[in-house]
């Protein structure tokens, strides 16, 4: 059974910046695409972040292309969201995902509250 568990989340300013991750397990996860999605109450759910199995080509929505960097560390099983420039709008409980565009499985979620 895959198991996702998401860390790093927190209370940034706007402006601020944000490094969240998520740890893989039981299933191979070098194999596989990953990404991030995000929730809000009022967006719903929507994807953020995709990068494919090898790590050598990534995707995002515009909202947050240029801000936003998705890597991944296959030999730590490791999955990563760094967060720049961050707005009031980004506010959201983030997940990762199997899949590239977050059609898998999720984990728990982390959530991130920009705010001054």
């Amino acid at each position: 059974e895959v198991q996702l568990v998401e860390s790093g989340g927190g209370l940034v300013q706007p402006g601020g910046s944000l490094r969240i991750s998520c740890a893989a397990s039981r299933f191979t996860f070098s194999r596989f695409d990953m990404s991030w999605a995000r929730q809000t109450p009022g967006k719903g759910f929507e994807w953020v972040s995709g990068i494919v199995s090898g790590g050598d080509r990534t995707a995002y929505r515009d909202s947050v292309r240029g801000r936003f960097t998705i890597s991944r560390d296959n030999a730590k099983n490791m999955l990563y969201l760094q967060m720049n420039s961050l707005k009031t709008e980004d506010t959201a409980v983030y997940y990762c995902a199997t899949g590239l565009y977050a059609t898998g499985q999720r984990g728990q979620g982390t959530q991130v509250t920009v705010s001054s």
